[in-house]
């Protein structure tokens, strides 16, 4: 029978071994490829977030800890009492090396998203979305970040009753509200402040703007990033769960616009004719009070999207 090991132990094992400083998502991939996950005392349902507060934990407040912090974003550990073994060289190396310890466990594109997304903006915020093509674009104009990759509309047709529409349509306020997706295929400390402030810059017209994701990098620093830059600039997170769509999730919500910046719109419109066509489309809908569905993004149910998406051959 196998010795079991600590969360603790299992780090201190990967750590020895390996002889350099790693992440604890690092770790524990690691431990897996290596087999120790099969040796633990306990598991739990997310253990390589448990590794990560055991590891912090013990290194913070443990004064006989064997662990040190070697970096900061992302957080890496190492062990006291191969410090001096290693070399400062080779644990610089290991601190500026971006964390790539959670591989994408599907083949798809960026493009593949969209469906996904078409489906989590109709049953959570009951829009319908419009992909807007890159192709069509005018980039050496007004150059790359300016549209989004989609934009949600809302009706509120079957929210208000016809005297309420019919007084807004003479008011001038329809009721209408727009989104502005950008969507990214991950998010990590790789590529945050890029796919962040190209969201801020092509979605900060609408009434909410959102960076969207399937895979977010979840160890704390990251998140706590994440929070920092959603509370600053009003851009919310979005996340695409490939197996369940239902479990799709807003992990910060955006900041309420209660005014389009419209003149933003009309050098969108100018720029791509996806979002002229859009325009045109939603003029037809409001003066008729009803939505022409297949003029939208389609909207899959939530069980044949997972079929869009493949699995990664060992």
């Amino acid at each position: 029978m196998l010795n079991q090991l600590t969360f603790a132990a299992l780090a201190e094992k990967v750590l020895n071994e390996e002889k350099r400083p790693l992440s604890p998502g690092e770790i524990w991939q690691l431990a897996v490829a290596k087999g120790y996950d099969k040796q633990l005392s306990s598991h739990g349902k997310t253990p390589k977030q448990t590794l990560y507060a055991i590891i912090h934990i013990d290194a913070k407040r443990n004064a006989a800890t064997k662990f040190y912090k070697a970096g900061e974003i992302p957080a890496r550990y190492f062990l006291k009492d191969l410090k001096n073994t290693v070399g400062e060289a080779t644990i610089e190396a290991a601190v500026q090396k971006p964390d790539n310890s959670a591989p994408a466990p599907y083949d798809y594109k960026e493009s593949d998203l969209h469906p996904f997304l078409a489906y989590f903006a109709h049953t959570h915020f009951d829009a319908f979305t419009k992909t807007i093509r890159h192709q069509n674009s005018k980039k050496s104009e007004f150059g790359e970040w300016v549209h989004p990759d989609m934009v949600g509309v809302y009706f509120p047709f079957d929210d208000w009753c016809p005297e309420v529409l019919d007084l807004t349509a003479a008011t001038g306020n329809r009721g209408v509200k727009l989104y502005s997706f950008e969507l990214k295929k991950k998010l990590d400390f790789s590529n945050l402040r890029e796919a962040f402030f190209q969201a801020v810059s092509n979605s900060s017209w609408a009434n909410e703007g959102y960076l969207v994701a399937a895979e977010v990098f979840d160890a704390p620093e990251f998140t706590a990033e994440l929070s920092r830059l959603s509370t600053s600039f009003g851009i919310g997170i979005l996340r695409l769960d490939l197996e369940a769509p239902d479990s799709s999730e807003v992990v910060f919500p955006a900041k309420e616009r209660t005014q389009v910046d419209w003149d933003t719109v009309n050098k969108l419109a100018t720029m791509n004719k996806d979002v002229k066509q859009l325009l045109i489309r939603l003029r037809k809908d409001l003066n008729n009070k009803e939505v022409i569905k297949p003029e939208y993004d389609t909207v899959m149910s939530a069980e044949d999207l997972p079929k869009l998406i493949k699995k990664k051959t060992p």
